[in-house]
C-alpha cells in the first residue's frame, strides 16, 4: 500500500497529550526533553498536566503538537527498527503540521523546529489585537461559493478563505466585522451551518503579514535540508523538496490558504492510497474519506496505535 504520513495542526491539542508516550518509551521522553531545552521552558509539563488555558495559547500549542508528532515518529522508527521515509511516498502537515512533517523527514532539527514554532505562535498571536479578527467555518459550501461569500462580506476589510479542509468544509478568516457579515451571507447562500471558531487570531489571511515578516527573518537563519521524501506544501498543494523553495513557501503559508483538500487529492493522483496521521487527534485521518472515498485514514497517537501500525507494515 502506498501511504503518506500527515501531521495535525492547531486545534488537536489536549491536556495529557504525549503523556502515555513519555511513560512507555524513552525515545519519546528524549524528544520532549529536547523541545523543553530548546525553548528554555517546561512545555512537556503543560502538555501532560495543563492548565488548558496555557496549552491552548498559540505559542505553546504549536510546538506542543509538533513535539507529540515527532515523538510518535521517533518511537515508530526505534520500536519498528525502520526509517519512516522508506514507508511513505510523501508527507504533509496542516498549517503548523507542515513544520512537523519537515522535521520528521530531516529538513529541520527538532530544536530548530520548536524555536521556529514558538516564534510563529507568538508572532501570529501578536499580529492582530484580540477581538479585531475572527475565523468561521462554512459547512456545506464549495470552495468557490465560500470565496464568493468572503468577497461579498469583505466591504473593504480582509475576508478570505483560509482553510479548504474538505468538500463542504471551508474556513474563512479576516476582520471580525467582515466575518460576522460572512456568517449571515453564507446562510443566505445555502450553508448548512456557519459558526465562529474559538481561535485567538485570524490565521492564514492578509492580517497575518507582521507574522509572515517575523517568520521570514526567523527562517533566514535556519539550516533547511532537503527532506527524505517530498513534502506537499499547504500553499502550493503539490510536492516540494528544494530547501529554498520550502523556506519561501513557509513564509507564504502564514498569510496564504491551507489548500488541504487539493493537497490530499494531489497525493492521491501520485498514487497515495492511505493517509497515516502521526501525533495528536484524528482530524486529518478523518478527513481522508471525506475528500476522496477511495482513500483510507489511520491515526497513530499512542502506544497501542504504534503497535498496531507496526504490525501492519
Amino acid at each position: 500500500m502506498t501511504r503518506a504520513f500527515v501531521f495535525p495542526g492547531q486545534g488537536s491539542q489536549a491536556v495529557g497529550m504525549g503523556k502515555d508516550l513519555a511513560e512507555a518509551f524513552s525515545v519519546a521522553r528524549e524528544v520532549f526533553e529536547e523541545v523543553d531545552e530548546a525553548l528554555s521552558q517546561n512545555l512537556s509539563k503543560i502538555m501532560f498536566e495543563g492548565p488548558d488555558d496555557q496549552l491552548v495559547l498559540t505559542e505553546n500549542a504549536q510546538p506542543a503538537l509538533m513535539a507529540v508528532s515527532l515523538a510518535v515518529s521517533r518511537v515508530l522508527e526505534k520500536e519498528g527498527n525502520i526509517n519512516l521515509a522508506d514507508h511513505c511516498a510523501m508527507v504533509a502537515g496542516h498549517s503548523l503540521g507542515e513544520y512537523s512533517a519537515l522535521a520528521a523527514m530531516g529538513a529541520f532539527s527538532i530544536a530548530d523546529t520548536a524555536r521556529l514554532l514558538k516564534v510563529r505562535g507568538k508572532a501570529m498571536q501578536a499580529a492582530v489585537p484580540v477581538g479585531e479578527g475572527a475565523m468561521a467555518a462554512c459547512l456545506g459550501l464549495s470552495l468557490e461559493d465560500a470565496q464568493a461569500v468572503a468577497e461579498e462580506a469583505a466591504q473593504g476589510e480582509v475576508c478570505t478563505a483560509a482553510n479548504d479542509n474538505a468538500p463542504g468544509q471551508v474556513v474563512l478568516s479576516g476582520a471580525k466585522a467582515a466575518i460576522d457579515r460572512a456568517i449571515e451571507i453564507a446562510k443566505e447562500k445555502g450553508a448548512k451551518r456557519s459558526v465562529l471558531l474559538p481561535v485567538s487570531a485570524p490565521f492564514h489571511c492578509a492580517l497575518m503579514q507582521p507574522a509572515a515578516d517575523a517568520m521570514a527573518e526567523a527562517l533566514a537563519d535556519v539550516i533547511i535540508n532537503a527532506p527524505s521524501v517530498p513534502v506537499v506544501a499547504n500553499v502550493a498543494a503539490e510536492q516540494v523538496t528544494d530547501p529554498e523553495e520550502i523556506r519561501k513557501l513557509l513564509v507564504e503559508q502564514v498569510c496564504g490558504s491551507v489548500r488541504w483538500r487539493e493537497g490530499v487529492l494531489y497525493m492521491k493522483d501520485q498514487g497515495v492510497e492511505q493517509l497515516v496521521e502521526l501525533g495528536t487527534g484524528k482530524v486529518l485521518s478523518g478527513l481522508a474519506r471525506r475528500i476522496d472515498r477511495s482513500l483510507t485514514g489511520v491515526a497513530v497517537n499512542g502506544p497501542a496505535d504504534i503497535e498496531s501500525f507496526l504490525a501492519s507494515l
